[in-house]
């Protein structure tokens, strides 16, 4: 069990600018970094004469301040030497600024379910592919996922479509019909509609529609819940052939770029609206607040809990982890936790409401009367 296991290290090796804004969020004060750094180091010659020359060496840091830049994205951790280092002495101060593509090592006191979940999320790639793309023409498709930082093909499909012949077009059909029931197998054995927010289907001509008209069609015969599910999702776009080089035109449509820039927030954004209309609907099913939340927690009532980063970030232990307690109840409760960004405009509006707010299963009497009664019983 690795929350009571103080042994455990982590080495991650960030690759792009958001991974640094994931190291922010798993630092805390105590934890010790281990990490590649420039020192300042005072030489003295065998004349006498006394110069500083810069030094790279890797040091252990006892974790005192984090400093994140969100504009640049850089990351810095101040604290003191806890290693033996033949330029810096235990004890000594010194601050880390974290690379891009420099391993760190990362040890804590504790870990606990939030910052596992954050690790994964920031090593798996396909955590973070919010986007998926079919780009296709008749008798190929590349199925790919798109993260920040890559694309990624999940899916390559070939199938050999036959010419339409004079007076017969069956067997060209039946053929495009096998490869359209290919792409269909492919999009539900690759694409995690969990995660992805949205899928782009392009092609030249009418592939494209063709294809959209048979896989809804067929979702409707085989009775497919999770196609029809996430029908909303699903974007018809052009591109200019099946390969997956035509992608990067598809990315760059406006009409693509506007529909993308929130997709990886666009479902803490529903969640947020929901919650409002739910406040002016049926008040007694939507809670924010700490107390509030817990209270609702307890009794199962939570279906949909939000809550945000910055909360993870508290110095106070005791304090953090009445957060990551909450977010496991809802969890085991069958609940939905949604962990917003304080980095996005929905983050920074659940941060007005406290920073935690939820959606209930059913109304619970307003709380502040129930807490009179209770806090009796819990002297």
């Amino acid at each position: 069990n690795s929350q009571t296991n103080k042994s455990i290290q982590v080495t991650l090796i960030p690759e792009e600018a958001e991974d640094m804004w994931h190291t922010y969020n798993l630092l805390q004060v105590g934890d010790s970094l281990r990490a590649s750094t420039i020192r300042k180091v005072q030489t003295e010659s065998s004349t006498g004469s006394v110069g500083s020359s810069r030094v790279r060496t890797t040091l252990t840091l006892c974790v005192e301040t984090i400093d994140f830049d969100s504009q640049a994205c850089q990351l810095r951790v101040k604290g003191t030497n806890i290693q033996e280092n033949q330029y810096v002495k235990m004890g000594a101060y010194h601050t880390i600024e974290l690379e891009l593509n420099r391993k760190f090592t990362l040890a804590k006191k504790a870990w606990d379910s939030v910052v596992l979940d954050r690790i994964e999320q920031a090593c798996d790639p396909a955590q973070k592919a919010d986007v998926a793309a079919v780009v296709m023409q008749e008798g190929l498709a590349n199925l790919v996922l798109v993260t920040p930082a890559m694309t990624l093909v999940r899916a390559k499909v070939e199938v050999t479509i036959p010419r339409k012949r004079k007076g017969s077009c069956a067997q060209h059909d039946k053929a495009l019909e096998r490869f359209y029931e290919a792409v269909m197998q492919g999009i539900l054995r690759h694409f995690s509609f969990d995660v992805v927010k949205c899928v782009l289907v392009a092609s030249p001509g009418f592939v494209k529609d063709q294809f959209i008209s048979y896989l809804f069609k067929e979702a409707v015969r085989q009775d497919c819940k999770i196609l029809l599910e996430n029908r909303s999702k699903f974007m018809v776009v052009h591109s200019s052939s099946g390969h997956k080089y035509s992608l990067k035109e598809v990315l760059c449509d406006p009409a693509v770029t506007a529909r993308l820039s929130d997709t990886k927030a666009s479902g803490e954004v529903k969640a947020l609206e929901d919650f409002y209309k739910m406040l002016q609907q049926e008040p007694d099913r939507a809670f924010y607040g700490l107390a509030h939340v817990e209270r609702a927690s307890e009794a199962l009532a939570v279906d949909i809990l939000m809550i945000s980063d910055k909360l993870f970030r508290h110095q106070d232990i005791a304090t953090r982890s009445r957060y990551v307690r909450l977010v496991d109840n809802v969890k085991e409760n069958g609940g939905n936790v949604r962990i917003f960004s304080s980095l996005h405009v929905s983050g920074e509006q659940l941060n007005q409401l406290s920073g935690v707010a939820a959606i209930l299963r059913f109304p619970i009497a307003d709380v502040s009367d129930a807490e009179e009664d209770s806090s009796s019983d819990e002297d």
